[in-house]
């Protein structure tokens, strides 16, 4: 289903896999959004619920899908990036688990467009990963586990959740600056303050969406900060 929303891509060809929930009533409503003029929105590929895959956009050009937003201090995030959008009504709709089906097909079309471009793992991202403060998808429900034990995508272990030490919003001092620090070099968009404001907290929110799904409240816990410094060190060496 050709989609008119795209044009051609910025620079060198994409570096990011960018997974978001359509966050629509039903999957028929967000094809057709995403191929009306008007809506300015597109996307690469659309994964209905029963796995059905329709491709609205060739990967070699510019999808219109993530909008606002910055990795590793590097923005149009549309240039860089092949758009996966995830039949699922979101958080405003209902937001639920996604079916075995779906994710195998997710898991199926992710690997092949892992083959075709020069993706690193830690660039599997989130839309939340790329624009905190905007968006929440695809949530702490999907699976970047299974997508992991698949060989795609940047994970580790959360460590469990436990203690009472945290950084929580209006903290400030050292701790916060480390916090911030640990965000930014593993790509979050946070301006080092030393106080936890709302892009820290917000940085946090989607860090631990992907990362560490069992608890979503934004602050920086043990388990958190102790799940991103694993993450970070799992890292393989810079060349």
């Amino acid at each position: 289903m050709p989609s008119p929303n795209r044009n051609e891509r910025r620079g060198a060809g994409p570096d990011i896999l960018l997974l978001h929930y359509t966050g629509m009533e039903d999957g028929e409503k967000a094809a057709k959004w995403l191929t009306m003029p008007v809506s300015q929105v597109s996307c690469h590929y659309l994964v209905h619920e029963n796995g059905r895959i329709v491709q609205f956009v060739p990967e070699t050009e510019r999808a219109w899908h993530a909008g606002a937003g910055s990795w590793q201090g590097r923005a149009d995030i549309n240039s860089r990036s092949v758009g996966i959008e995830i039949v699922n009504p979101g958080h405003e709709f209902g937001y639920r688990a996604f079916p075995d089906a779906q994710v195998s097909r997710i898991v199926a079309l992710c690997l092949g467009i892992l083959s075709r471009w020069p993706i690193e793992p830690r660039n599997v991202l989130a839309h939340s990963d790329t624009a905190p403060s905007r968006k929440q998808d695809p949530g702490e429900l999907f699976p970047w586990d299974r997508l992991h034990a698949a060989g795609i995508g940047h994970l580790v272990q959360p460590e469990p959740i436990r203690g009472s030490r945290f950084l929580a919003l209006g903290d400030e001092g050292a701790p916060v600056d480390a916090w911030q620090e640990l965000l930014v070099l593993y790509g979050y968009e946070v301006e080092r303050t030393a106080r936890f404001d709302e892009a820290t907290r917000f940085a946090t929110l989607a860090f631990q969406r992907h990362f560490r799904p069992e608890r979503v409240d934004g602050v920086a816990d043990v388990s958190t900060v102790a799940t991103l410094h694993r993450l970070l060190q799992a890292l393989p060496p810079v060349a």
